[in-house]
């Protein structure tokens, strides 16, 4: 089982995000990892949330263009090599990341959480449970 990530297209315009991340507290929504680039003219928000069928509702009804992307999120330990040990894994099965990025949580420094955009979801999934990395679910958000 993956995670579904929301990608949000916004204008390159100041005001835009912070009206985006406005819309998700009022939803009541909580943005659990985020990341964001751009292009001259409009930018890719890229979240995880604890609720993606209310965040996707929230957003659309608030006129944001959203879509859906299935992602593998990891734990591993905050320590030095911890990403290389999932990397590690990744690469020795034949794995492609397209893109990733991190997150760690203030109340839980021990764990790290790494998001990737894989070519093989399940077959990432599969693997990485094989190899005793803990694997996130949407119900874990």
């Amino acid at each position: 089982m993956s995670v579904n990530q929301i990608s949000v297209f916004l204008e390159n315009k100041p005001g835009t995000l912070n009206a985006m991340t406005g819309v998700l507290r009022d939803g009541g929504i909580n943005i659990r990892a985020m990341t964001v680039s751009e292009t001259k003219d409009f930018g890719i928000a890229r979240i995880i949330v604890n609720d993606t069928y209310q965040a996707t509702t929230t957003l659309k009804e608030a006129g944001f263009v959203c879509s859906l992307t299935p992602v593998v999120v990891c734990k591993a330990s905050d320590v030095p090599g911890g990403l290389n040990g999932i990397l590690k894994i990744m690469s020795e099965n034949g794995i492609n990341i397209e893109y990733m990025y991190a997150s760690i949580s203030a109340k839980d420094v021990k764990d790290a959480c790494f998001v990737f955009r894989v070519t093989d979801t399940k077959g990432a999934v599969s693997t990485l449970n094989a190899s005793k990395i803990h694997v996130v679910m949407e119900d874990e958000l």
